[in-house]
Formats: C-alpha cells, structure tokens, sequence
C-alpha cells in the first residue's frame, strides 16, 4: 500500500507536465502565425522610405523635372511604381541608358525603381528623375512642389520640393513623341554647374 500511494502523484505530475508543455507550445504557435520575424520587420514600403534634397527645375512651360534622394532605411526592398503632383498633368519614373548609336536617351524606367534595404536611389540631371510633362502652369523658382510616391504595395509617401532655376536638363523627346525616348544634351548636363545653380537659387 505504501508503494502504491508513493506511486499515485508521478502519472498527475506527468500529465501536468504534458498539459504544460501543449499550452507552451499552443502559445508559441499563435504568437508565431500573428508576429513571425518577418512580418515583425515588414510594414508599408512608404514608411521606410525618406527623401532629402528634393528640387524641382524651374520652367515656363511644356516639361521639367525634379531630383533628390530617396532612401530605403527598411529590412526589405521597395519599388516605387508611379508619381503624381498637382504640378503636372502626366508625370513618369525616368531613367538614362545609353542607345544602339551610343547616345544617351531617357525614357520611362518600366517596372519603376526598386531601392535594396540601405540603399539610395539618387535623381539627378542626366541620370534618373521625375519626368513632369504637359506643365498646367509655370513652374517658378522658390514654388514649393507637392508630390506623391506610390510603392507596390500600394503605401504612399508624400513629399514637397522647392523650385530652382537651373540652365541644365534640358531634355527633349525625339522626334516631338512626348511618349517616347528623349534625347539628352550633354553639354547641359554638367553636374557641377547643378550645384552653383541650385545654391544660387
């Protein structure tokens, strides 16, 4: 009888054991399926992403267009898919490449910009920019600019961007197809003249 009484507690304390281990477990599960590592660093696009120094050349009218830097500060890549600005009617992501005959042309960048965890996406005459076309009115140097940038997922980021005058980027589509290349002028793309510009402006 002894040994039976002594005996009695190990199956409850095993079964205890058992119970505690399947509510840990149970826990683990549902705190894993609402907060897994990865959902933990995802979130909007649009909240991981800054923009500094953002400009916008000055222009009486037809096209322009702005610069900056946009940087992804998240654990994930973002794409910056469209842009709009009550500044111009029909705006797009341009990008430079060079063409069959060695000339380089801008065209709309297919796809958008996709920018790497830590990574700077940099806008500048003669290299990627916002292509602002079919301007509703002039843009005059020292107007603060309002855009929106639309990721993949759909997240926004607004930003605004003063007004410059600078004698550079003057881009033109070839052949008159405003939905076409455009052909750029080098000599109008000195990056060092941008900078006495945009400071004297």
């Amino acid at each position: 009888m002894t040994r039976t009484t002594t005996n009695l507690p190990r199956p409850l304390a095993a079964a205890a054991l058992l119970a505690a281990a399947a509510l840990a477990l149970t826990g683990c599960t549902a705190a894993g399926s609402t907060a897994t590592p990865d959902a933990a660093s995802a979130g909007p696009a649009a909240e991981s992403v800054t923009v500094e120094n953002a400009w916008v050349k000055a222009a009486d009218s037809g096209m322009s267009a702005a610069f900056g830097e946009i940087e992804n500060t998240g654990a994930g890549d973002v794409t910056i898919v469209s842009v709009a600005s009550p500044a111009s009617t029909a705006l797009e992501l341009h990008e430079t490449v060079e063409n069959e005959t060695g000339e380089m042309t801008m065209r709309e960048k297919g796809g958008g910009f996709t920018i790497a965890p830590g990574e700077t996406l940099t806008l500048e005459p003669g290299g990627n920019h916002i292509m602002l076309m079919d301007l509703p009115e002039p843009v005059v140097a020292g107007d603060e600019l309002s855009f929106t940038l639309t990721f993949s997922d759909e997240s926004t980021l607004n930003f605004t961007a003063p007004a410059k005058d600078y004698a550079g980027a003057n881009e033109n589509y070839e052949d008159g197809d405003m939905g076409g290349d455009m052909e750029m002028d080098h000599s109008d793309m000195d990056h060092a003249e941008h900078g006495d510009d945009a400071d004297n402006s």
